[in-house]
């Protein structure tokens, strides 16, 4: 009986963790669509002349190519040509790796203010909106001075851009700041870095904040979607409020068996079991920039809550190095974070829509009241000029009556 409980639990441990595997692998890359949305390549869209306004959405283009090649950019060009002045660019967080822009002397700075200029050349002849926002790598990750790093790429891209609403919002606040896109289309914008930040960070008057404490920022935020429920309101941020992927508490079986390859991807020392802590520790309590820490759970919590009366919001965020959608409770959450990096994704859950890959999500705004969703990527390396789109979906036609229920 030892023999055979010695042979067979083993065997089919083995089995199980060899087919885990091979679906990763099998999957890495793939587009992930779900069941009701499989044939969307049927759907039509509204005539061009019917556009409203367009968002092209940019989360984490902070290791974009500086010498012209870089093929994200590429996509983000023939947007430009699309949307021209009914544009808006939202940069949705770290838009400098690894820290944001350090000061002049550190050996970090040169390649740092190299990746910022070129990101910022992209969209300085551009005819629409362009607005840059904070991710936890533009604040130091929270470390020492981060905050002051903060302020120094701010700064930077404003007098470049020359633009005061370039960057937001400003001076490390918390937010909300608002911004009317166009009729019927209020954009809304949550400096999420503040929950989430470690070292120094600003409240009051003194650091030009309009808020004196938190609490303030949650009545505020109540305020405007109560004012504005007649509106199609876009709220973007750094820190998605789903996601399945490594903040949202989701790894591959190669980490576990190999979790020093988080370290250095050559890394290739076998840690079965003693492995598994790194991601169930991730998973359960986190990191400071992980959906499972508490700060960052508290936040997610209550925005949900306030969330969750309505249904005319979609938001979006970056932070996760992939391309994500999930439809909750009538809104729509994206994660657009694959700017210069990917990293993987799980498929299924909660998600209509996930995969690795680099990319931008774009939202085409229509006179009509339709809201159509398109995933834009590259392939094979190389930004496609025909059509580079792997996912469109109709998230909103008309405004629907708000739910009344106080939920989570």
């Amino acid at each position: 009986m030892l023999t055979y409980f010695l042979i067979i639990i083993p065997t089919i441990a083995l089995v199980y963790l060899g087919f885990s595997y091979w679906q990763e692998r099998k999957y890495r890359r793939k587009p992930y669509y779900k069941l009701a949305d499989i044939g969307w390549r049927k759907s039509t869209l509204p005539p061009p002349d019917e556009l409203l306004h367009s968002v092209a959405l940019l989360g984490d283009p902070g290791a974009v190519a500086t010498d012209g090649s870089d093929p994200v950019l590429h996509l983000v060009e023939q947007w430009k040509q699309e949307a021209g002045q009914r544009g808006t660019a939202l940069l949705l967080g770290d838009i400098v790796y690894p820290v944001g822009l350090p000061p002049e002397g550190s050996v970090l700075h040169t390649t740092s203010l190299l990746r910022l200029n070129t990101l910022l050349e992209t969209f300085k002849d551009f005819r629409g909106k362009s607005i840059f926002l904070s991710g936890n790598h533009d604040w130091n990750k929270g470390r020492k001075g981060g905050y002051n790093q903060m302020l120094r790429q701010e700064n930077y891209v404003v007098n470049y851009l020359q633009d005061e609403a370039a960057y937001l919002p400003r001076q490390g606040c918390p937010g909300p700041v608002t911004m009317q896109l166009a009729e019927g289309l209020l954009l809304l914008i949550i400096n999420t870095q503040w929950w989430v930040q470690r070292g120094e960070k600003p409240i009051g008057a003194k650091h030009g904040c309009g808020l004196e404490n938190i609490e303030e920022f949650f009545q505020q935020l109540k305020k405007i979607l109560r004012e504005n429920r007649h509106q199609r309101i876009l709220i973007a941020a750094h820190h998605p409020l789903y996601s399945n992927a490594l903040h949202g508490g989701k790894f591959t079986l190669k980490q576990h068996i190999f979790p020093l390859t988080a370290a250095h991807r050559r890394f290739y020392i076998p840690l079965p079991i003693f492995g598994s802590l790194y991601p169930f520790y991730r998973k359960m309590f986190g990191a400071y920039e992980d959906m499972s820490h508490g700060r960052y759970k508290r936040l997610r919590r209550r925005l949900l809550r306030i969330f969750h009366r309505y249904s005319n919001i979609i938001y979006a965020a970056g932070h996760d190095h992939n391309l994500q959608h999930f439809e909750v409770r009538q809104n729509h959450y994206i994660v657009s974070g694959s700017g210069s990096k990917t990293a993987f994704v799980k498929k299924g859950g909660k998600a209509t829509f996930s995969l690795e890959e680099l990319g931008l999500v774009v939202l085409n705004y229509y006179r009509s009241g339709e809201v159509w969703m398109e995933v834009r990527v590259v392939t094979n390396g190389e930004a496609q000029e025909n059509n580079p789109v792997v996912f469109r979906k109709e998230l909103q036609s008309i405004l629907q009556p708000a739910p009344q229920q106080l939920v989570e």
